[in-house]
C-alpha cells in the first residue's frame, strides 16, 4: 500500500494517505476503501507518524486522505500533522469531509490557523441517485448548499445507472461553481455496483479537455494520485 506521494502534473502538492477510525457512515454502495481503517489507536497513530515524516513541504501544500473523513482520524495524528504543517512551512491543506460533519469544519480551520480546502465526496449532484442508488446519505437540495461550505468536490462517473445528461448536468456544475474538483472514473471492486463502459467512453471523448484544467483532476483509477493499493 502506497501511502505518500507527491502530485506534479497540476495543483502540485504532497499527498498523504493515512489510517483513521471507521466512517461515520460507512454504507455508501459502491465504496470499499473503508475496509482501509482500524480500531487500534496506539497502531494508527504509530503508522501514520511513520508516512507523515515523509513530507519535506517542497511545494507549500499538503493533501491528507484517509477512508473516510479527516474527523475520523485520532487526535494524536491530527496533531502531528499540525507539527509536520508548522515545521514544514505548509500553507495549504486538502482535507476530506462527509457532508455529516459540515457544522465541524471550523473545527479543523482553528487547529490548523491556514487555509484549507475541504473536499467532499458528492458523487453527483442528482439527488436520488445520490442518496436513493448510491446511498451518500447527503442530503442537500442544491449545489449552493455545497459551494457555501466546501471548496472542492469529487464526482464519479460511469456507474451503470447514470445518464449522459446526469454526467453532463454535474459537470457543467462543478465549472460554474467550484475552483477545484476530483472527476472519479468508476473501478469495479468488491461492491455489487458495475461500471459502464459506453458510458466512460463517451465521457473521455465528450469530456477530454478536462485533462488540460489547471485545477480539475480527472483519474482513470482509483491510485492516479499515487497512494493506495
Amino acid at each position: 500500500m502506497e501511502r505518500y506521494n507527491k502530485i506534479t502534473n497540476k495543483n502540485n502538492r504532497e499527498i498523504v494517505l493515512l489510517k483513521g477510525f471507521p466512517c461515520v457512515w460507512g454504507k455508501c454502495t459502491f465504496c470499499d476503501y473503508i475496509d482501509d481503517n482500524g480500531l487500534d489507536e496506539k497502531e494508527i497513530n504509530k503508522l501514520n507518524k511513520e508516512i507523515l515524516d515523509k513530507v519535506d513541504g517542497e511545494f507549500g501544500i499538503l493533501e491528507v486522505i484517509n477512508s473516510g473523513s479527516c474527523f475520523e482520524l485520532p487526535i494524536e495524528t491530527l496533531k502531528y500533522i499540525k507539527e509536520v504543517v508548522d515545521r514544514m512551512g505548509i500553507k495549504k491543506i486538502f482535507l476530506e469531509s462527509h457532508w455529516c460533519y459540515r457544522h465541524r469544519l471550523d473545527e479543523m480551520r482553528k487547529l490548523f490557523n491556514i487555509e484549507i480546502v475541504f473536499k467532499i465526496g458528492i458523487e453527483t449532484f442528482d439527488n436520488d441517485f445520490r442518496n436513493l442508488v448510491l446511498n451518500k446519505n447527503a442530503n442537500f437540495k442544491t449545489p449552493e448548499e455545497v459551494k457555501k461550505l466546501f471548496q472542492s468536490v469529487c464526482i464519479m462517473v460511469g456507474i451503470k445507472g447514470q445518464t449522459k445528461e446526469q454526467i453532463k448536468k454535474d459537470i457543467e456544475i462543478v465549472l460554474n461553481n467550484f475552483k477545484y474538483a476530483t472527476i472519479n472514473v468508476f473501478i469495479e471492486n468488491t461492491t455489487n455496483v458495475k461500471r459502464d463502459e459506453e458510458l466512460i467512453k463517451w465521457f473521455c471523448k465528450e469530456f477530454k479537455e478536462l485533462e488540460n484544467h489547471e485545477t480539475i483532476e480527472v483519474l482513470f483509477h482509483n491510485t492516479d494520485f499515487g497512494v493506495g493499493d
